[in-house]
C-alpha cells in the first residue's frame, strides 16, 4: 500500500479516538480522518465509497453489537481485492489469541496495542 492519504478509526471509546486523531494529527498528518463508534456504521461507510483513496483502518476489537473480529469477517468481500486499504488492529488487548487469530484473518494486516503513538503513524507516513 501507499502511503495513507485518509486514516479510518473504528473505537467505541470516543477518549481513544480523540486521542488517537491527535497522535495521527501529531505525526504530521494533514488529509482525512474518519471516526466510527460502532462496526455496523463503519461498514455502511465502506459500501458507500469507493475505497480507491490509499487509506489506513485502524480497528479496536473489543466493542458492543459487532467486535473487531466481526467487522473484519463482514468486511473481508469488500476489502479483499483493494490494495488501497490497511486494516490494522488497534486495541487494548496485548493477549496471544486476539494476536494469533488477527493474524489468521486476510484482511487484517498489523496488530497494535494502544494508545497508537505519533512514531508508529510515522512510520506507516514514510513507507510507501
Amino acid at each position: 500500500m501507499s502511503i495513507p492519504q485518509r486514516f479510518i478509526l473504528v473505537d467505541d471509546n470516543e477518549a481513544d479516538n480523540v486521542y488517537h486523531e491527535i497522535m495521527i494529527r501529531r505525526a504530521g498528518f494533514t488529509g482525512e480522518v474518519r471516526v466510527f463508534e460502532s462496526g455496523a456504521e463503519a461498514l455502511d461507510f465502506l459500501r458507500s465509497d469507493p475505497l480507491a483513496m490509499p487509506t489506513c483502518l485502524f480497528l479496536d476489537i473489543n466493542m458492543p453489537q459487532m467486535d473487531g473480529f466481526e467487522f473484519a469477517r463482514q468486511a473481508q468481500p469488500l476489502l479483499q481485492d483493494k490494495p488501497t486499504m490497511l486494516v490494522m488492529m488497534l486495541t487494548s488487548s496485548d493477549a496471544p489469541q486476539d494476536r494469533l487469530r488477527a493474524s489468521g484473518m486476510p484482511v487484517i494486516q498489523g496488530f497494535v496495542t494502544k494508545p497508537l503513538t505519533r512514531e508508529r503513524v510515522r512510520e506507516m507516513l514514510q513507507r510507501g
